[in-house]
């Protein structure tokens, strides 16, 4: 075989597998772009934080970790410091406070009501980060609220 052949016959190869690649770019921007973006403000020491990022990253949010601390953003943002727990996210501009279950932040983001966002003040024992081995099994009742933009809350849901 000519060494021209060779050159041809890699070409195309090249050409073809560049082709296959092109045909699954689609599938991957596809599965990334339904990804939710979600920033989340946290002490860089905090275990019960990364692991409520970890539950997010499972049910299919985009995190970008800012390990910081909360405070400053928490008060930039414009959540009350009496709703205030350990994270501070801010997600389609909602901004989330705390140890929010994700069905929650689901629920928020399909229903878009008019308010500033959800907390968890402090945290509960049993609420999504704070559940780990280490509290052994404990759960303790917590009410996930609504706030809205003037301070006033509501009841979102109740976790008994």
């Amino acid at each position: 075989m000519s060494r021209q052949h060779h050159s041809i016959r890699d070409t195309r190869r090249s050409w073809l597998a560049g082709i296959a690649a092109l045909a699954l770019f689609p599938l991957a921007r596809t599965a990334h772009a339904s990804a939710i973006p979600i920033q989340v403000w946290k002490d860089p020491n905090c275990g019960c934080c990364k692991d409520w990022i970890a539950l997010l990253e499972k049910s299919g949010f985009a995190t970008t970790v800012i390990d910081q601390g909360n405070n400053a953003a928490r008060a930039r943002l414009g959540m009350p410091q009496k709703f205030g727990s350990c994270h501070t996210a801010l997600v389609q501009g909602y901004v989330i406070e705390g140890h929010v279950p994700v069905a929650d932040l689901q629920r928020l983001l399909k229903e878009k009501p008019p308010a500033l966002g959800l907390s968890v003040p402090g945290m509960p024992i049993g609420s999504p980060g704070m559940d780990g081995p280490a509290y052994g099994g404990r759960r303790d009742p917590f009410q996930v609220l609504l706030i809205q933009r003037d301070g006033s809350t509501s009841v979102f849901n109740t976790y008994q």
